[in-house]
């Protein structure tokens, strides 16, 4: 039977997107992607796994939050301008990830396009309108293509050279946390659906695999513009499990087979029963800072016995992608 769930919905990608989304159907039920989220120039995490466990992960993941055109420098606080200063410059560590064929996602803690104070990702911190950025003609949809286009031209360069990357825009999309959420499920779907078409259809970005991140079906834009869904997951700390029930709550959300990702995780997953049990999760994503420097959420040995594990695929045994 011919399978759908490794074909990219934008006809023209690259054909090393192609290559990566057959490689995550590939493995999928038998071994997992290591992943880890990075969001400084120091990468500190990365340090942190080679120290411990002697490897690097498959999947490095890159946070976006400075290169937002929106941020507000003169009514904001000290916590939020520290991470805007050691997020500064991140794509430099990411086009260097790529020299090494490691597979990049990027995240974007995307700071109001209009108005907002300190760190306007953030809903409390914000009155912009997701139902106003959504309307054509307004203020505030001009501001949101504005800053999208902003955003595709850091990102052409990438696929200019047909970079693969998986792309999780609108993350926690279901949830009132962040502004893209904060007005339910509709305007969201329609933020989702305007990049999408924007950035295939207008700037060509063909080298993105486009992954959706939340866990309501609801909040869900439609088979013809998702490859990848995935949602976050906090555990109890120190609990690792395969996460079976949440993977099979996640098969349940798209009209069609998806492959499905742990976008973000406070906790390892068990690669050995996620093999033993046959549970699909294509990769995981450890988010940074404590979750991973250390030990309140992961034992140490527990990450070396992640990263040695013959179920766990680390960046040293990842084919040329491309």
């Amino acid at each position: 039977m011919k399978r759908k769930w490794d074909i990219p919905t934008n006809l023209a990608s690259h054909p090393s997107v192609r290559n990566v989304m057959m490689y995550l159907a590939d493995i999928c039920g038998d071994r997992i992607i290591t992943g880890q989220h990075t969001q400084t120039m120091a990468m500190e995490e990365l340090n942190l796994i080679r120290e411990v466990t002697g490897r690097e992960p498959a999947l490095l993941g890159f946070e976006l939050l400075s290169y937002s055109p929106n941020i507000n420098m003169q009514d904001t606080d000290e916590e939020c301008m520290k991470e805007v200063r050691e997020n500064r410059d991140t794509l430099t560590r990411a086009w260097e990830w790529a020299g090494k064929k490691g597979l990049i996602t990027f995240t974007w803690h995307w700071f109001s396009p209009m108005g907002g104070h300190s760190k306007s990702f953030f809903t409390e911190n914000m009155d912009y309108d997701p139902w106003n950025a959504v309307t054509p003609g307004t203020p505030e949809n001009k501001a949101l293509l504005s800053d999208m286009d902003e955003m595709a031209h850091l990102l052409k360069p990438f696929a200019d050279k047909g970079i693969p990357i998986l792309w999780r825009p609108f993350h926690e999309m279901d949830g009132v946390w962040f502004w893209w959420g904060s007005r339910g499920p509709e305007p969201a779907k329609r933020l989702w659906r305007i990049m999408y078409e924007r950035y295939t259809s207008l700037h060509g970005l063909n080298n993105l695999i486009w992954v959706w991140n939340a866990e309501r079906k609801e909040y869900y834009p439609g088979d013809d513009v998702v490859d990848i869904i995935s949602r976050d997951m906090y555990p109890t700390a120190h609990e690792h499990t395969s996460r079976a029930a949440e993977y099979e709550a996640m098969t349940q959300i798209p009209g069609q087979p998806k492959l499905v990702l742990i976008g973000e995780t406070g906790v390892l997953p068990d690669a050995k029963a996620i093999h033993r049990e046959k549970v699909g999760w294509s990769s995981y994503m450890t988010w940074s800072k404590n979750y991973c420097l250390t030990e309140e959420y992961n034992r140490f040995e527990v990450l070396r016995e992640m990263y040695n594990s013959p179920y766990a695929i680390t960046r040293d045994e990842l084919p040329e992608l491309y």
